[in-house]
């Protein structure tokens, strides 16, 4: 009997998830207007029906830095890839968790 390792099938999903499932996005960058609204609007594309309350925001103590974390219902890994994919290209925004 030969043991199966992660990496051996090539189409097989290692994804530690079970899709759907709640997954909080965190993003982070200077603290300005425009960013959550350009959070916001690149997570609507890819999650249209962001429930209530699904956005949280903290200022840094100095108020230089705002991270903001949204919590979504994730469908699939190529949906979190995808968000993650535009988040980061976002020059308002400096890290993603």
């Amino acid at each position: 009997m030969t043991e199966r390792r992660s990496g051996d099938n090539p189409g097989q999903d290692d994804s530690l998830f079970d899709f759907p499932c709640t997954f909080p996005v965190k993003a982070m960058g200077r603290a300005c207007p425009e960013l959550e609204a350009e959070v916001l609007a690149i997570m609507r594309r890819h999650v249209p029906d962001l429930g209530e309350g699904a956005v949280k925001t903290r200022a840094s103590s100095k108020g230089n830095y705002v991270s903001i974390t949204i919590t979504i219902t994730a469908h699939s890994r190529e949906q979190l890839d995808a968000i993650y994919m535009d988040l980061t290209a976002c020059e308002l925004i400096q890290y993603c968790i």
